[in-house]
């Protein structure tokens, strides 16, 4: 088995800024900037060319997640019908165009299978993307398609965004470029920028501000140049200097034998996230975004409580509704997650079994449980990660949503001892498995003999990345270092 301790300590030492794999749809945000700078949209284009799907679509590529590809494979083909010159870009934009018209004549019945629901911004997004692609003759008129009804939808929100603003106070702003030419006035552009440049730290939203908001302008530039790969790619945001060390501690602070040196090497990131923790609002996902939200402000109160940090819980009840927590204002729909990482927050700061504010996450949780006693989120496709982190922060307050979960758990394991729902197994997804599983057995419950340990030698076999993008963004991604940490945490509670 891997020296998880080790490789946990040299972990310690490479997270910060946050390391993301590129996502196609951002990417072809960046590909269309030729006009503006020829460099980064040559790298862009190569990147597309050189990651178009067997199937000819683009997104992940070994999850196949509905509004991921519809939103990658046609952000993918304006840019190729753009900018595509060569004999081989025009084959790729043969094949591109196949399977987009197989992407839409099903997008009904494939956007309401994904079970988590739509992507980031999907609802403004997509019907941008596919007007412009009706214009550039790539698809076919949508009409009573679901997505030639979208865009219906879309001018109906345009229509009551009239007279309002979007800047970079409000979460809107990270998808910006859902305003295309038509609904550009109801953008801010003298506050929609952040300090680094970018708009809501999105390449995508960042590119379509240098090419329709402010030409050329060198801020947003400088912020792309920055963050776009070697080889041309673009994360779904950067960076996410919050999220990457908060996560990541989070995990690693499950670990009751942290030794002095890792407690060591712990302490710079715990440093800086109570630098930047507001105790009004809490903190959001990276240093350099406006809107805070109650995921990263109850996740991280609980990491720095751990840490024997001393800070105000206001910045998290702050997000506290009638019925639930919100993750953000003016969100459609709450967060699972969030709700779970309030209830650690709460449970940290000593909040008892039957205050208000613990008895509404337990009502909420138990009124949104699958049936067979998981949950799913809307930031991730998998329901291991909200269900692992359920039982985690949930037992000892409510041991039967966490018994139900945990057989769900137990029961879902493969014959080879890894864990996934949808696709092939993943480390990621056995890793939560595991995680739950010890810490439910650590707290004196019961676990099938073997059950642990065969998840822990599958994932012993497959720790090495690359790993699968199951995080929802306006793409599917995967924060790499975040992954890690979960994997070798899950191996350290294992040993």
């Amino acid at each position: 088995m891997t020296n998880a301790m080790n490789e946990i300590q040299n972990l310690l030492k490479e997270i910060g800024p946050g390391r993301m794999s590129s996502t196609a749809y951002d990417t072809a945000w960046v590909a269309r900037l030729g006009d503006i700078d020829r460099e980064l949209s040559n790298r862009a284009m190569e990147w597309i060319c050189e990651n178009q799907l067997p199937d000819g679509s683009w997104g992940a590529k070994d999850v196949y997640y509905y509004h991921d590809r519809v939103i990658c494979t046609l952000a993918a083909m304006i840019a190729l019908t753009n900018r595509g010159r060569r004999a081989y870009d025009k084959a790729q934009i043969e094949r591109g165009l196949l399977a987009l018209e197989k992407i839409t004549s099903g997008a009904t019945q494939g956007l309401a299978a994904d079970p988590n629901g739509a992507t980031i911004g999907f609802e403004m997004i997509a019907p941008t993307l596919v007007s412009e692609a009706e214009k550039l003759g790539i698809i076919k008129q949508q009409g009573e398609r679901i997505l030639g009804r979208m865009s219906r939808l879309r001018n109906n929100k345009m229509a009551k965004l009239a007279g309002r603003k979007i800047n970079r106070m409000v979460t809107p702003a990270f998808s910006s470029e859902m305003a295309g030419i038509d609904g550009q006035p109801i953008l801010d552009p003298d506050n929609l920028q952040e300090s680094n440049g970018s708009i809501a730290n999105s390449p995508s939203a960042t590119s379509y501000f240098a090419m329709h908001i402010k030409q050329g302008d060198q801020s947003a530039l400088s912020y792309i140049r920055k963050w776009v790969s070697a080889s041309g790619g673009a994360p779904n945001v950067a960076p996410f200097d919050i999220f990457e060390p908060a996560w990541a501690l989070w995990n690693i602070r499950l670990l009751a034998n942290l030794n002095t040196n890792a407690i060591t090497l712990c302490q710079p990131h715990i440093n800086y996230l109570f630098s930047h923790w507001n105790v009004d609002t809490g903190i959001g996902h990276a240093s350099e975004y406006t809107p805070k939200d109650s995921d990263d402000s109850g996740l991280v109160f609980e990491v720095l409580s751990k840490f024997n940090c001393q800070i105000n819980i206001k910045g998290v009840l702050n997000y506290e509704e009638a019925d639930y927590f919100r993750c953000f204002d003016l969100e459609a729909n709450p967060s699972i997650s969030a709700n779970i990482h309030v209830l650690g927050a709460l449970r940290e700061a000593g909040y008892e079994k039957d205050h208000s504010s613990v008895q509404k996450i337990l009502k909420f949780l138990r009124s949104n449980r699958v049936e067979n006693g998981s949950w799913f989120d809307k930031w991730h496709v998998s329901p291991y990660y909200a269900t692992s982190h359920a039982i985690i922060l949930a037992h000892g307050y409510d041991k039967e949503i966490c018994q139900d979960a945990v057989s769900w758990i137990i029961n879902s394991q493969h014959d080879d001892g890894s864990w996934g729902l949808f696709y092939n197994p993943t480390a990621e997804e056995t890793a939560y498995a595991i995680q739950a599983l010890c810490v439910w057995e650590r707290a004196g419950n019961r676990i099938p003999n073997g059950s642990i340990e065969r998840g822990a030698k599958w994932l012993t076999e497959h720790v090495q990345p690359p790993y699968e993008p199951l995080w929802i963004g306006k793409a599917l991604y995967c924060p790499e270092l975040v992954v890690q940490s979960t994997i070798l945490s899950a191996l350290q509670l294992a040993n």
